[in-house]
């Protein structure tokens, strides 16, 4: 039995074997429409979703399987003994995917599950996020070698990105991330990284048209909200959110950063049109950003249907 809490516990090998499943049922759905027929999938949230719940819910679907979805208020985990309640739900369903607030609770799961466990987003990793943005990689470019632009939060997208870039050794993911979000990994996640030639972390000092310099030569370049999506509408956190705004503005992707470039954007969703993204350049990029979107749930079926039969 294997777990998906990040990729540390994944190979090159296997990851990539498992975005060769995503494409092909993308390209042949009717093959794998009977594969996971039967199973059942637990999908927990303890954070607000669409992508997430309807991507896993439409995948497990698709393969033969059925869902049961559980808002974590609504559970026992808010009042219970959490390891005898992962316990118990592991009696009754095939695979768990939970959309949880902390990494410690994603480690606490994964140490106690009897059945594969999926990492659906937590503080400080967000691993289907990444093998989708890797399925469209593979889709738009034929192959995993692109020169990759990441610019706003150091988050749980951008770490998991930085981990898949410098665990498959293709391409070179480069990170502008002059805000630094509060996340389980420690300065060596990033020098281990670094070492691999395959992640450059660029000096968040630099000036907007150096940045700009950068954006010209790549293929892809990415942006992720900078603000939690709990705390964007919070009141309680109206202050820091105006602080943050204010000191990721000269970051935000626009037509002008992007003159001169040929780089397709990449966006993980929800987006704040406006800050992060301007309108212009989603509306220009919209459907990259929706097939990005799309590719969710084939990446997420190709995950399920590997821990469930390939484990």
């Amino acid at each position: 039995m294997k777990n998906m809490l990040n990729f540390k516990n994944f190979s090159a090998e296997e990851l990539m074997e498992i975005l060769d499943i995503a494409q092909d049922m993308k390209k042949n759905p009717d093959k794998y429409a009977d594969s996971l027929k039967g199973k059942k999938l637990y999908s927990l949230f303890e954070k607000t979703s669409t992508r997430t719940f309807l991507s896993f819910a439409t995948g497990i679907t698709e393969l033969g399987g059925t869902y049961f979805n559980q808002l974590w208020e609504d559970s026992n985990f808010v009042l219970g003994e959490p390891v005898s309640e992962i316990k118990y739900v592991c009696r009754n369903v095939d695979i768990i995917m939970a959309r949880l607030v902390k990494n410690e609770t994603v480690e606490l799961f994964g140490e106690n599950v009897t059945v594969p466990f999926i990492n659906g987003c937590d503080s400080s990793y967000h691993p289907c996020q990444i093998l989708a943005d890797a399925l469209t990689i593979i889709e738009k470019f034929g192959n995993l070698e692109v020169e990759f632009m990441y610019i706003g939060a150091k988050n749980n997208v951008f770490n998991s990105l930085v981990e898949f870039f410098a665990k498959m050794k293709k391409g070179t993911i480069y990170g502008l991330t002059p805000l630094v979000n509060n996340t389980a990994c420690g300065p060596e996640f990033y020098e281990e990284a670094k070492a691999t030639g395959h992640y450059v972390e660029l000096d968040p000092s630099m000036t907007m048209q150096e940045a700009h310099e950068y954006a010209k030569k790549m293929h892809v370049i990415y942006t992720d909200t900078w603000v939690d999506m709990e705390f964007f509408n919070n009141t309680a956190y109206q202050q820091q959110k105006e602080e943050t705004l204010a000191k990721m503005m000269p970051y935000q992707i626009n037509d002008e950063f992007l003159e001169g470039s040929n780089a397709i954007v990449f966006h993980d969703m929800p987006m704040h049109v406006g800050f992060e993204i301007s309108e212009s350049v989603e509306k220009k990029h919209m459907e990259t950003i929706l097939d990005e979107a799309e590719n969710r749930r084939h990446a997420e079926k190709a995950v399920m249907y590997y821990l469930l039969k390939k484990c």
